[in-house]
């Protein structure tokens, strides 16, 4: 937001520089992150003074040529050869001296520089209105009233305006400040504080009157709720044209191009007090003005002539015929002002800032207007700024007010109550603040004090601060303009130890976090706001359950994430676009659902997993990620957080082409498996992705409590090794729970370590070799013993799954 000082003077009269007022401002909360000088003529006709042409003879070697003395003001005439057909003896112009700096219409700039034409000196130019940037004609020079004296600088001439122009980072709540009139009241409250008394001049309306009552338009607001407050007038025998000079610069000082004087004071207003306004062509209002809703599919095109198509809750502002007007967004392009216009209805509303803000949304428009409206604008202004308005337009366009102000106010909206506890006040700034202090500021910022006790105060405040509704906003108020470089800080330092248990949440995050780290995964955090239509990609998730925006950014954030999955991959298709394909990811969040009995949060941890599986180099040739590699990363989680005792079970869910679930009892800790190609087209990723969702809360559950120790064996283990020859179908699941069940307490460890399918095996046969890692704690296994064991393992093979030895 731009903020002219110039302008925000007139309503705060402040010796104070540009320098100190920004820090102020910055100190206040609206911080000033540029000031920037602007001149309404470039250069601001610095080295630009009146000159009084004494002689005027023609060159002597060139016919088109003037040698002329001028006089400027200090004793020494000075030599300058012209070349404009116009300039005379007894004229005053416009001079530039030696150094003065120029711009032409680029805005590059040029030096006057002392030099000789034609073998005559010149030290100076006399300018045109266009070298000035004064103007367009080069016809010739510009000839000056003959009472200016020689030496008067040009910049006080014409009156050149110098400001300085503050850019404010201005945060979205602080929707009263934005405008030269809301910045002021809080640079009030920073100078009372400061002990500089200054008073805040608002723009007088008494001038305001009703000359003839020979147009009225009536107004219908049949959408009350969206237009809580709407007021007009009509204004007749306009003239547009072009804005006088002193109202171009205030807007070309903000960045407004300057359009025509009606726009123009329109656009002023609402940067002035916060107010936006819009101006009809009353010629092509037919009956009255309606504001409504319209129905869904409307055409309408609006002013930068796009075709819009309207929802059927976009408030319109229409007339017998039709929509006119996007309410508090945009205005139509069939009803706006034009070079033809004689008299105008001038609208001020209050509009619903959810509706605006929505309507916006859905358009993709995004304006001053809709900026303000949909952060709320002060409803107690709207007849005031349309008075002051009217009077401006009567000022630069004349006219006359044709009707009296139609004005629909169905409810006030209320200002808000808050008891302050002065108790509360001390505690949350760390720091007492005298009751006096704080009653001047809270007078200055205008909120009313209703009552005052020993406990605290009753307060009042104004409905256009809608950032300031509970105590706390208001100890914020307090705590911004008394200064927080006022708080003092303690020399004493405290310190608390908290011993938090082993199993608590964070913790264990750190240990996951770090061991996946440490295996090359990198941590990644998505928005918990995501596309709503994601849910339609697997039957699992229901619409029915996703958490919607009332007021979405924008379509890709309109519901809460059901599922860490889809972020996920959004982040993966980001990555390989841009050629970052070899991809480990984590994430620690939660998914969000309503049901019948409510909404429920879960947090989850989810792996993503895709790409090669290490960089390509001489001793290590590149090799894709696969299944098993995969399954390990996940398995290493149970082991490092001690979670053993778990069963293999199919995975569920259908976000999997295929996958292994994993769990204790009757609860699933974790679904992993390779994500179908169907879901992962919709991201635009053609290469496998390996993903697994765990159920962080049921992970928490099942750590144990306590850790158990046991001493390293002195007794030797002893592996034995068997080829078996199995059915296609059979799963080493199979063999490790068969296995484990057979022999429970000396049976260490069982490994794979070779699978052969091919040549010189019976149709529908595979073969595993497995190794068997036998250990006895208390004392050395004899040969018997071993024999034995695996005698009994071969025999539970080849009876539960048909297996024989190769």
């Amino acid at each position: 937001m731009k903020i002219s000082y110039n302008w925000l003077k007139q309503f705060i009269k402040t010796d104070w520089n540009s320098e100190q007022t920004a820090a102020l401002l910055t100190d206040l909360g609206l911080e000033v992150e540029v000031v920037e000088k602007y001149q309404s003529v470039k250069g601001g006709l610095e080295g630009i003074v009146v000159g009084h042409v004494l002689t005027c003879e023609k060159h002597p070697d060139a016919d088109k040529l003037k040698v002329t003395t001028v006089d400027l003001g200090n004793g020494a005439p000075i030599q300058v050869v012209c070349g404009a057909s116009n300039v005379a003896a007894g004229q005053k112009v416009p001079v530039a001296t030696i150094g003065t700096v120029l711009y032409d219409k680029e805005g590059n700039s040029f030096t006057i520089k002392k030099g000789k034409i034609r073998g005559q000196e010149s030290h100076g130019m006399i300018c045109a209105e266009d070298e000035l940037g004064l103007g367009d004609s080069h016809e010739g020079i510009m000839v000056l009233d003959n009472d200016l004296a020689p030496g008067t600088p040009a910049a006080k001439v014409f009156k050149i305006e110098n400001d300085e122009v503050f850019e404010i980072g201005l945060t979205p709540n602080r929707a009263d400040a934005m405008s030269h009139l809301g910045t002021a009241r809080d640079l009030r409250a920073g100078l009372l504080q400061n002990g500089v008394s200054v008073e805040l001049i608002t723009p007088s309306v008494s001038n305001f009157r009703v000359d003839m009552r020979t147009l009225k338009i009536d107004v219908n607001v049949e959408a009350p709720a969206l237009a809580p407050r709407y007021c007009g007038v009509t204004i007749s025998g306009v003239s547009v044209k072009p804005s006088p000079a002193w109202l171009q610069d205030r807007l070309k000082a903000i960045g407004i191009n300057p359009k025509n004087n009606i726009v123009d004071v329109t656009n002023y207003v609402l940067h002035d007090l916060g107010q936006p306004l819009h101006a009809f062509d009353a010629a092509k209002i037919n009956g009255k003005i309606h504001v409504k809703t319209v129905e869904a599919g409307t055409k309408f095109t609006t002013l930068d002539e796009v075709e819009r198509s309207l929802h059927e809750e976009d408030l319109m502002i229409c007339d017998d015929k039709g929509p006119l007007c996007i309410a508090g967004v945009l205005g139509g392009n069939n009803s706006g002002v034009s070079n033809n216009t004689t008299s105008i209805f001038l609208e001020s509303a209050y509009f619903n800032p959810v509706s605006v803000r929505k309507t916006a949304k859905r358009h993709q428009i995004s304006t001053d207007a809709s900026f303000r409206f949909e952060r709320g604008i002060d409803p107690s202004i709207t007849a005031y700024a349309l008075k002051r308005a009217a009077l401006l337009i009567q000022e630069v366009a004349g006219g006359q007010i044709t009707s009296e102000i139609v004005e629909i106010y169905t409810k006030k909206i209320e200002d808000f109550s808050v008891f302050l506890n002065f108790d509360n006040v001390t505690k949350i700034i760390g720091q007492k603040i005298p009751k006096d202090t704080i009653k001047q500021i809270l007078v200055s910022l205008d909120i009313k004090v209703n009552s005052v006790s020993e406990a605290g105060l009753g307060l009042t405040i104004p409905a256009y601060r809608v950032d300031v509704q509970r105590e706390i906003d208001v100890i914020e108020e307090i705590l911004r303009v008394y200064g927080y470089n006022k708080i003092d800080f303690s020399n004493k330092l405290n310190a608390t130890v908290f011993n938090a248990p082993r199993n608590e949440d964070y913790k264990l995050q750190n240990i996951v976090g770090n061991q996946l780290n440490s295996q090359g995964f990198h941590e990644m955090m998505a928005n918990s706001l995501t596309t709503a239509s994601y849910v339609q990609l697997s039957e699992m998730l229901k619409e029915e359950h996703n958490v919607t925006m009332l007021n979405p950014l924008s379509n890709d954030l309109a519901a809460m994430r059901q599922s860490l999955l889809f972020s996920g991959l959004e982040a993966i298709a980001y990555n390989i676009n841009r050629k970052n394909a070899d991809l480990r990811l984590f994430e620690f969040g939660k998914t969000y659902h309503k049901f019948l009995s409510g909404y429920e949060e879960h947090k989850h941890l989810t792996l993503f997993l895709t790409g090669n599986r290490n960089q390509e180099n001489w001793t290590n040739p590149q090799k894709p990620s696969d299944f098993f590699l995969f399954k390990g990363y996940v398995e290493g989680i149970f082991s490092r957080l001690g979670i053993t005792k778990t069963q293999n079970s199919p995975v569920k869910s259908d976000v999997f082409s295929e996958g292994i679930a994993i769990g204790t009892g009757h609860n699933i800790l974790v679904e992993f498996g390779v994500v179908k190609k169907s879901i992962l087209k919709h991201f635009g990723i053609k290469q496998e992705v390996f993903y697994a969702d765990f159920n962080w809360e049921l992970v928490l559950k099942s750590i144990p409590n306590k850790i158990k120790f046991t001493e390293i064996t002195k007794y030797p283990e002893v592996r034995r090794d068997l080829a078996l020859l199995i059915d296609q179908n059979v799963s080493y699941d199979s063999i490790y729970a068969i296995a484990r069940q057979t022999e429970k307490s000396l049976l260490k460890n069982i490994n794979l370590f070779d699978v052969y399918q091919g040549k010189n095996l019976p149709e529908g046969k595979k073969s595993y070799a497995l190794s068997f890692i036998l250990q006895d704690d208390s004392k050395t296994l004899t040969d018997a013993q071993i024999d034995k064991i695996m005698s009994k393992l071969q025999k539970n093979f080849e009876t539960e799954l048909g297996a024989s030895l190769r």
